[in-house]
């Protein structure tokens, strides 16, 4: 954890650092309000102390409100000589974690410190909690390969138009559906994905399209499939390139006539479904191999979205290696690094046969392996 403590008494400064390191804490000092913010904003810090009254320059009430401004997520512990209930509820309001009054006391702040680590662990918890209920990622890149992209999902959207998403492994469409649904009059309801890939053959239409209690040997009770779980929002159906002839045939049923039956079951139930679906393989030529019915393709591809290779897209890799240090160091809590201009332009004249998923994978290795400002070696060591 990284603490840094703002204030103009020198005697302050190394005694509450001399406590903090003691303590096993990583601690930076600065004597102004103005040094406190340079450092916070080049560093990340868990916790920040900062004096009140700090001569000429910024006061410590001006730091505590820049900070806010620029949505920091440090804790901010406001101290004072000069402390009164008026003062302490003014930092509270403007967004301070705590205030202590001066002379400080040992205990009072390892206290605060071990209260302030709970609130930072909650919040990054929170932060990660909300990613992954919201689908997490978000489309990175300014390339007008990846405009393109956005300006379909923007036209399309909003329309009950069902959604073919083309593009290689690893490139994002299952990114492009969750954008569909986000934006769509559908949002507030469910969003199912299935990867048709992943489901054995003869399971895929009990997952699909439910099963009634014992109407086959492990039916121990009745199931609803992925379609009447998606009733009202959206089902995404990824690799469906990779679906059985049989189970085609009855999602074809499902388009056509907005209704299904369960395995083991004569009886129509009716659903509200937009389908989105996803595929790496060439369906034209699925079809003429006699594995994907061509009904069933009309009946997706209304609107067909290619999401770009990242090969296609590589002015976008400094965008994305940024965004993926981000994300990575928040959701594992692993220090914060850099990647040098030589290595990033080393990343971009790579091929990237797995696309934004391989890239993704490359950043986590180096930010484990690789020094505190990646550099070109680090990528010749561990990627190239």
């Amino acid at each position: 954890m990284k603490i840094l403590i703002i204030d103009d008494e020198r005697s302050i400064r190394n005694s509450l650092g001399e406590i903090l390191t003691d303590e096993g804490y990583s601690v930076d000092t600065a004597e102004s309000g103005a040094e406190g913010l340079r450092l916070a904003g080049s560093t990340h810090y868990d916790i920040v102390f900062c004096d009140i009254k700090m001569p000429g320059g910024l006061d410590g009430m001006e730091v505590l409100g820049k900070l806010m401004e620029e949505g920091s997520d440090s804790a901010v512990v406001m101290i004072s000589g000069h402390g009164d209930i008026e003062t302490a509820v003014e930092c509270i309001k403007k967004g301070a974690f705590d205030f202590i009054q001066k002379p400080l006391d040992l205990n009072r702040i390892l206290i605060t410190v071990k209260n302030a680590s709970d609130r930072t662990k909650l919040v990054t918890q929170t932060r990660i909690l909300k990613k992954k209920a919201y689908g997490g990622d978000r489309m990175v890149g300014e390339s007008a390969a990846i405009t393109r992209v956005r300006e379909m999902i923007e036209k399309v959207a909003p329309t009950p138009a069902r959604v073919l998403i083309t593009g290689g492994n690893g490139s994002g469409k299952e990114l492009v559906a969750r954008s569909l649904h986000a934006l769509s009059d559908r949002a507030s309801q469910p969003y199912v994905e299935v990867n048709c890939a992943a489901i054995p053959s003869e399971l895929i239409e009990s997952e699909l399209f439910g099963h009634e209690k014992g109407s086959f040997t492990s039916a121990i009770k009745q199931h609803k499939g992925k379609f009447e779980q998606a009733d009202g929002g959206t089902l995404f159906l990824d690799e469906i390139g990779d679906m059985s002839l049989a189970a085609q045939a009855k999602v074809l049923r499902v388009l056509q006539e907005n209704k299904l039956s369960r395995v083991g079951s004569d009886t129509d139930i009716k659903v509200d479904v937009r389908v989105l679906a996803a595929t790496n393989k060439d369906l034209r030529a699925e079809i003429e191999k006699g594995n994907f019915r061509e009904d069933l393709y009309h009946r997706l591809s209304v609107i067909v979205i290619n999401v770009p290779s990242l090969d296609e897209r590589k002015e976008d890799i400094p965008l994305l290696v940024d965004y993926f240090v981000d994300k990575i160091c928040t959701q594992t809590a692993m220090p914060r690094k850099t990647f040098s201009p030589e290595a990033v332009k080393l990343l971009q004249q790579r091929s990237w046969k797995g696309n934004i998923r391989e890239l993704h994978n490359v950043v986590e290795r180096l930010l484990i392996l690789g020094d505190d400002v990646i550099s070109a070696a680090n990528v010749k060591d561990y990627v190239l």
